[in-house]
This record gives C-alpha cells, structure tokens and sequence, in this order.
C-alpha cells in the first residue's frame, strides 16, 4: 500500500510540475501582449476614469485641476443634447448591428453555396476592407453629395435628388450605410468560417427528412453557428459604439446634432470645447454601455451545454 501511495503522490507531484512548467511557459509567451494591452488599453482607461472626478480651474488643458466627485456625470446627464446623443446612440447600434450582421450572413450564406466564379465574387465583396475607413468615407461623401454620381443616376431614373449627409433625417441612415459597406465583407469572412465547420451530415439527414432550405437554416445552420454569430455580434458592437471616422469626415456631428455619437461627442468635448475630463466621463459612460449590451449578448447567445 505504502509504495502504491508514494507512486501515486509521485504522479501527482510530476503532474504539478509539470503544469507549473506550462504555465510559465505561456506566460512567457503572452508576456509581451499582456504588456501591450496594459499600457495601452488598461493605464488610458483607468486615467480617463480617475480623470471623470477631477474639473479644471481655468481654461486650456494645462489649468489646475480640482476634484468635484461625481459633478462631471451630474453635468452630463443634465445636458439635454447629451441625453439626446445617448439615446441616439443606442438606437444607431440597434439598428446598424442587426442589419450589418443579417447582410453578411446573408452574402456567407450564398457565397458557400455553387454558385459560378465564386471566388470572384467573395473578393468583390471583401474589397471595400482594404481600403481605409478614411479613404471609405471620402468616396461615399463625394457619391452622395448634391452634384454627385447617386444623385446623377437617380435624376435619370426621373426621381428627384436627395440631400443625404445635409438633411437631419438622412444623414444618419447614411452613415449606417458607410459602415455597413466595411463591416457586411469583413464579418463575411468569419461567418463563412463557421459556415464551413457545420457538420455535413447534419445536412445531409435533414435533406433526407425532406426539410426545405429555409427549415434547414433555421433548424441546423443557424444553431450550429452560435459562436461565430457571438463573436462576431460582440466584435460589431464594439467596433459601432466607437465609430468615429465617418462623423467626423462627413457630418461633424450635424446637421443639427442628428449624427453626433457618444464617440464624436467625447472628441468634440476634448478638443473642440478643451473640457477634457466631461470627455473622459462620455468615454466612460460610452464604455460602460458597450459593456452591458456585450455581457447581455453573451448571455443571449451562450451555448446551452456551457450554462
């Protein structure tokens, strides 16, 4: 018994060992990234938050600064045009990632079915990711100008122009579409991995079964695709709570406030109104929002075996 003991105590020591070996190992190896995201994510965002209870006495970002508690959120909060902007931008990312997500997988979709040059056309579709968002936005605010091409094609479709980033009820819905044009390629490309890991056979028994195509994606595609669909509804959240390129280049935020987001609104706050820490404090409500709607996501979406 007494050697069974030791044999059994000397496993386990190894196996200890041994994990403690790996363990050191990988954080060798994430070392550099933890690093990284220290500095350059997790120091900025603890500055910003510290920096939410502190007000400046004097003008400029060098004036002294005094602390004042929770008087930054208070001023916030009774700013009619920022209540105006939070609501705004929840209804903008309500919007926009339902519909940029049923697009691309949509577009995925088709594009793992046999369809002729089908290649080519899962390049087309990813093309406007390798241009810049700058670059994106430039484009679209020349087609959609007054004198510009969209304009151009539906005065000869007998249809009149449209003011699209000039007229507050369109301009919106034109940055929503901006980004869509981005965003539907590239989450394409993650749908379509997690299309082509759906077991084949699964396929096969419902085609056996006699279910048609639309039972089929309900039934087995779309369940099967809970992680990808996850990731990629968190990724999309993310990158659309802190768009900013678009606003910034196409609308400054206007006409009358219509396209002024959380992230726009934080910028304009700290460098436009040099008011640096009511910048802050709309970055952190910003954050804290994201990260409420992502942790409902995840509830929503958790895989049934993992709860």
């Amino acid at each position: 018994m007494r050697k069974g003991s030791v044999a059994v105590q000397t496993h386990r020591s190894a196996r200890t060992s041994s994990r403690r070996k790996n363990a050191v190992t990988a954080l060798l190896f994430l070392a550099p990234a933890l690093v990284a995201i220290g500095l350059l994510r997790v120091v900025p965002f603890l500055g910003a938050a510290w920096s939410t209870l502190y007000k400046r006495v004097g003008v400029g970002l060098l004036a002294e600064q005094k602390f004042a508690g929770l008087d930054n959120y208070v001023t916030l909060f009774s700013d009619p045009l920022f209540r105006g902007t939070l609501l705004r931008t929840v209804a903008f990312n309500l919007v926009i990632n339902p519909v940029q997500i049923a697009l691309a997988m949509a577009v995925a979709v088709l594009m793992t079915r046999t369809i002729p040059l089908r290649g080519l056309w899962r390049t087309a579709v990813f093309v406007p990711c390798t241009i810049p968002l700058v670059g994106s936005s430039i484009a679209w605010g020349v087609a959609l100008r007054g004198d510009g091409p969209v304009n151009g094609i539906l005065q000869a479709l007998g249809l009149s122009s449209q003011p699209f980033f000039t007229s507050p009820q369109q301009a919106l819905p034109s940055i929503i579409l901006v980004a869509s044009w981005v965003g539907i390629g590239y989450w394409m490309l993650f749908l379509i991995g997690g299309l082509n890991d759906v077991n084949a056979e699964l396929y096969e028994a419902a085609s056996m079964d006699g279910a048609n195509s639309w039972r089929t994606f309900w039934s087995i595609t779309l369940p099967s695709m809970r992680r990808p669909l996850l990731f990629v509804l968190v990724a999309d959240t993310v990158a659309n709570f802190v768009l900013f390129v678009p606003v910034q280049l196409l609308t400054n935020g206007g006409p009358q406030e219509s396209t002024t987001l959380l992230m726009f609104d934080a910028y304009r706050r700290t460098y436009t109104y040099s008011q640096p820490n009511l910048g802050a404090t709309s970055t952190l409500v910003l954050t804290v929002i994201m990260l409420a709607i992502v942790v409902v996501q995840f509830r929503l979406l958790k895989d049934e075996d993992s709860r």
